[in-house]
């Protein structure tokens, strides 16, 4: 079998949701997002193909690290029900870095607010997801999932995923209070980054890394932006599993965002 059915025969066998298996579009998106995150690319991929459960999610995994078409280091992470595929030898000192470099900026987008605004740090929970970053790192050959339990009940999730994916921009409101944010009809600018991922003699083309920050905030934010498009450029060139790294900008306005 080539590389790409290999992937493809993976996500259909271990990531069924009730009879509905995963799409060869969907299966390949899915090979192409875990090969940047096992060469560093980016530190984790939030899985969103289908409602298919962690321990599916690692059965993948283990399958794919069985057949050697992914290192060792992958595992799944479940955090409140939603699962993660982290590179564990990635993931820790990419946060750790982000945060002590000051290269990640936090929207405040509290319902309260006229307009998002830039926070001045990082909010409560950033200690608690190094340390767990940290027992992530010491774990070899993970053959089950690792569940985060109660510790993240009070996390804010929408920042956590932001610091978990690699963005250099993530949202931030108070759960405390409210849920609602202040982004309904406030123009937004949708930052992705695309590339092909070389399995045997076809490409397949699919999206690296896709995040939103208000418009108003563009200069703020110029010099985040710039600082992850040219390490992602460096990183990039370091390996030749993915070609054609491409960026694209474009701006949405949506009468409701749900975060």
């Amino acid at each position: 079998m080539s590389t790409q059915e290999l992937f493809i025969a993976a996500a259909r066998r271990c990531l069924s949701a009730g009879r509905k298996s995963l799409s060869v579009p969907q299966s390949l998106d899915l090979a192409a997002q875990v090969s940047a995150v096992d060469l560093g690319l980016k530190p984790a991929l939030l899985y969103d193909s289908n409602s298919a459960g962690a321990d599916q999610v690692q059965q993948y995994l283990s399958s794919l690290q069985s057949s050697q078409l992914v290192s060792k280091s992958l595992l799944t992470l479940d955090l409140n029900g939603n699962s993660l595929i982290v590179n564990t030898l990635r993931v820790g000192s990419n946060v750790e870095q982000l945060l002590h470099d000051n290269n990640v900026a936090v929207i405040d987008i509290c319902h309260t607010l006229e307009e998002p605004i830039v926070a001045d740090s990082l909010r409560g929970e950033t200690q608690d997801v190094l340390l767990l970053l940290r027992r992530l790192e010491q774990l070899k050959e993970a053959e089950k999932p690792h569940y985060v339990g109660e510790q993240s009940d009070d996390w804010n999730l929408c920042t956590v995923f932001g610091l978990l994916l690699g963005f250099p921009v993530t949202y931030w409101f108070d759960q405390t209070k409210s849920f609602e944010n202040c982004l309904s009809m406030t123009p937004l600018i949708v930052t992705t980054a695309s590339a092909t991922w070389q399995a045997d003699s076809a490409g397949h083309r699919f999206c690296l890394y896709s995040f939103s920050f208000p418009a108003v905030l563009l200069k703020a934010l110029q010099s985040n932006l710039e600082h992850w498009r040219l390490c992602l450029q460096e990183r990039f060139k370091q390996q030749s599993v993915l070609t054609d790294l491409t960026f694209c900008q474009s701006t949405v306005t949506l009468p409701s965002v749900c975060l």
